[in-house]
């Protein structure tokens, strides 16, 4: 028996302000159904060999926090469209 059901969607799309076809909702249901069911196999593996970790990134692949020189300011500028006093000149987006 399905877990997500065609009323099941119906009720979150109304709560969501969605508006769905009844073949959506359909296709939803089952989408939803079997993504479901893939999570719970997921649960079954046997993760007990493996150490527990705060998140995926390792320690040990992260580079050495070194300050490096910078791009020289007139070579940045150079991209400019509109450079001015050494600075970057945009339009005004607030008060005008």
């Amino acid at each position: 028996m399905p877990k997500v059901t065609v009323e099941t969607v119906g009720r979150v799309a109304k709560l969501a302000h969605l508006s769905l076809t009844v073949e959506e909702r359909a296709t939803f249901a089952r989408q939803l159904d079997e993504i479901l069911a893939y999570a719970e196999s997921i649960g079954s593996l046997d993760t007990e060999p493996v150490p527990p970790m705060s998140h995926a990134g390792m320690a040990e692949r992260l580079r050495e926090d070194a300050p490096r020189g910078g791009i020289p300011q007139k070579q940045v500028l150079a991209s400019a469209p509109d450079p001015a006093d050494r600075l970057f000149r945009v339009p005004r987006v607030i008060g005008g």
